[in-house]
């Protein structure tokens, strides 16, 4: 049966998975036209190479201002002021700029000082575990777990101080999903807007008023000395809340599904745990949460893999699509810890690479193996097909993960933790 034009990208069956489609695309050729429920159309890039490539092509540019009037017309949703004060963010820049802010926050994510928080970082899960009700019993590892400890960590990673932590709400996250004019949930997504951005300069008068050595003071500092201007600051601050944390959230979630359809692999990363780092790739490239990358644009009309794409519509990569890619990887289908890792694209690929792929490798060994370790018999407390998958447009996880285990083993040295990030 020949694909529709455009393929259409949602619906739970989608969402559930998506990889039965992206072999057909694959198998058609390396680009498509797509639908998104917000009714933007936008081209698709499946395969391993040809996503290489795209992600490495100096033609395709990140800032909005390349998009045509189709795409702006569907795509452009957030209202004034916050579009022009917080969408002006690192995934929106094109270099000289993108180069210049981009370093203003790479040191705060170096792979030396990620490691050297490690021993913090596991605190902070065991805590959490610690938290777990100590009778066998089943547990929303996503409300207990997934959407806390990533919080918990970032908040350590760039300084924000645990009376602001406190404060934060997780559904603020929710304001990067596509919301448009017409959509009855329009006002309470507007609150929402207003009420983060309520909250960031709220963090930026705590930075400077209370300055510190941590990152969030760093770019106060940055914007005070004219390296960044108002709406950068708040761009970036805004990026660092809603993207440094939700994808981990969800790359535990997809993870430990995969784990569960696959006891034979968990059991034996309980029994060998030095395995962890090389099964943390393995699963990176399995089901990543970063399902979709953001738009690109060309700034003339350009043939893109064979196809001819016009100016400013936009171009967007499959990084699900292609890290299953039968010719880069044998069996792509198949949880493989002993796999000959290549380079999987799961944080995205040239400029764009995500700075905090270091960390979010830290992160994920350390509440995987955590979870391993002090859970033993774990496994789903639902039927797999129950699980609720996320309608995110560009991401992949479970909105919930009710879990069932055997009695908490406890920790040699359990050490309390400030309980940032509520998770309701």
């Amino acid at each position: 049966m020949p694909l529709p034009d455009p393929v259409p990208l949602y619906g739970p069956e989608y969402k559930r998975d998506p990889y039965p489609l992206y072999a057909r695309m694959r198998e058609a050729g390396p680009i498509h036209r797509v639908l998104f429920p917000s009714g933007v159309t936008a081209w698709l890039v499946t395969g391993h190479a040809a996503a290489q490539r795209t992600l490495a092509d100096p033609r395709l540019g990140k800032n909005h201002a390349l998009g045509n009037d189709r795409w702006r017309a569907r795509a452009s949703i957030m209202p004034e002021p916050q579009h022009s004060q917080l969408q002006v963010h690192l995934l929106h820049q094109d270099a000289p700029k993108h180069t210049a802010m981009r370093r203003l926050i790479t040191d705060a994510f170096a792979p030396r000082r990620m490691e050297a928080l490690r021993p913090r970082f596991q605190e902070m899960a065991d805590a959490l575990v610690d938290a777990m009700p100590a009778e066998a019993g089943s547990v929303d590892l996503v409300r207990c777990f997934a959407a806390r400890f990533p919080f918990q960590v970032l908040a350590e990673v760039i300084g924000l101080p645990p009376h602001l932590a406190t404060r934060f709400r997780r559904e603020w996250g929710k304001v990067v999903a596509p919301v448009g004019p017409a959509d009855p949930g329009r006002p309470a997504y507007e609150a929402l807007l207003r009420g983060l951005q309520d909250y960031i300069a709220e963090v930026v008068a705590d930075r400077r008023e209370h300055p510190g050595d941590g990152l969030l003071s760093r770019l106060v500092t940055a914007r005070d000395e004219g390296e960044l201007s108002p709406e950068e600051l708040d761009s970036m601050i805004f990026q660092l809340l809603v993207a440094g944390q939700e994808p981990v959230t969800n790359q535990i979630t997809t993870a430990l599904v995969a784990l569960t359809r696959h006891p034979e692999a968990l059991e034996r990363l309980r029994a060998e745990p030095a395995l962890l780092p090389r099964a943390v790739e393995e699963l990176l490239r399995l089901d990543s949460a970063f399902e979709l990358t953001t738009w690109r644009f060309l700034a003339e009309d350009a043939e893109l893999h064979g196809t001819r794409v016009p100016a400013g519509d936009s171009v967007i990569v499959s990084l699900c699509a292609a890290n299953r890619d039968p010719e880069r990887f044998p069996d792509p289908d198949v949880l493989d810890l002993d796999r000959a890792q290549g380079p999987h694209l799961a944080f995205g690929h040239g400029t764009h690479f995500c700075p905090g792929a270091a960390l979010a490798r830290i992160e994920l060994q350390v509440a995987l193996g955590t979870l391993i370790a002090r859970l033993p018999g774990l496994r789903l407390a639902v039927p797999d097909d129950e699980l609720e998958w996320i309608p995110a447009v560009l991401g992949r996880g479970t909105a919930a993960l009710p879990a069932a285990f055997d009695t908490p083993a406890p920790t040699s040295t359990p050490v309390p933790v400030c309980p940032f990030a509520p998770a309701t």
